[in-house]
């Protein structure tokens, strides 16, 4: 399941609200204003219909404008490890490890020379919101390598593989540098110098302290249980066909651990042996239904190896043969 952290949903409502959105209108959100208190994170879908409700309300230029307004503050326990890092562009070697703190949608690359080093930021665009939300991505970079340096570097070029807005004022204000659309890359580039620039507060021992919080809260992050359900079911929907999979996979899929992932459904009063059972039950129903499969087809779609096996666990589920069932 992809996310995003709940700090980031927040710092955008909370810029939202700072530019005239109105409160009420927080209530019609993708997760609602008053929800976000009881999650850690929001689907990465909800975050993403977030930044074109506001684009479309607030103008071109938001989703940049809210990047710079980001602070390592907001970031929590990672932009104080950002803080005590030894030199600037070691917060994009470890992105794909501890980048999952904010989400899993993303991860930094960096390709470096004597002269300059550029960062391209690995998400494809598949939606507007997405494309909205790289650009506030390599916004909020200027704001983070300025900060943990303590100093005014700046980019020498950035590049967007979308169109690029009707305004670009706040773009210019921003990254105070070349900007490059329907480029083939999402991309910021730097002087080599500048990203190898140590930064104000590096403290190794420190930095290793934090690192480990870092772990430890990457671990345990969590979003809303419902949604963890049907994302479950439909994990479990997809490997089927493959046989029953193992909570161990499904739970990998979902970056938790299997006790995390337990312990999420354990919550709502169900068990991954619940899901399962109730997965296969509807997507045989959903076969005998809706198609002209053969029964042994339908076992095999639902994770059975013998049409025998099916056929008893159909009767359990439903007090019918599966020819029972499709002839009702």
């Amino acid at each position: 399941m992809k996310y995003i952290s709940i700090s980031l949903y927040k710092k955008v409502i909370a810029y939202a609200l700072a530019e005239g959105m109105n409160r009420e209108e927080c209530d019609n959100l993708p997760t609602p204003i008053d929800e976000i208190e009881s999650v850690q994170a929001v689907p990465a879908d909800h975050f993403f219909k977030l930044h074109e409700i506001l684009d479309e309300k607030l103008g071109p230029g938001f989703s940049v404008r809210v990047g710079q307004q980001m602070k390592i503050d907001d970031y929590g326990v990672l932009g104080l490890s950002w803080r005590t890092c030894s030199w600037a562009g070691e917060i994009f070697d470890r992105s794909e490890r501890y980048f999952k703190l904010l989400s899993n949608t993303y991860v930094f690359k960096v390709e470096k020379n004597a002269k300059i080093s550029q960062i391209f930021l690995l998400r494809e665009p598949n939606r507007r919101g997405l494309e909205l939300s790289n650009e506030s991505t390599l916004s909020a970079t200027v704001v983070v390598l300025k900060a943990i340096t303590d100093s005014n570097i700046s980019p020498i070029e950035v590049t967007f593989k979308h169109d690029p807005p009707a305004e670009l004022r706040s773009h210019k204000d921003a990254f105070n540098c070349p900007i490059l659309f329907n480029q083939p890359n999402y991309s910021i580039t730097y002087r080599t110098s500048d990203l190898e620039m140590r930064t104000a507060k590096a403290d190794v021992s420190i930095n290793r302290f934090l690192l480990e919080r870092v772990e430890e809260e990457t671990r345990g992050i969590k979003t809303n249980v419902s949604k963890i359900i049907v994302d479950v079911e439909a994990l479990i929907r997809n490997s089927l066909p493959s046989g029953i999979p193992a909570i161990a996979k499904i739970a990998d899929q979902m970056a938790m651990s299997n006790r995390t992932l337990t312990r999420r459904l354990s919550e709502q009063g169900i068990s991954f042996r619940d899901l399962i059972r109730k997965t296969q039950e509807e997507v045989s129903k959903d076969l005998l239904k809706n198609t002209s499969r053969s029964v042994a087809e339908i076992a095999f779609e639902t994770g059975f190896s013998e049409q025998s096996a099916f056929n008893r666990a159909f009767k359990r589920w439903t007090d019918l043969s599966p020819v029972e069932f499709r002839k009702n």
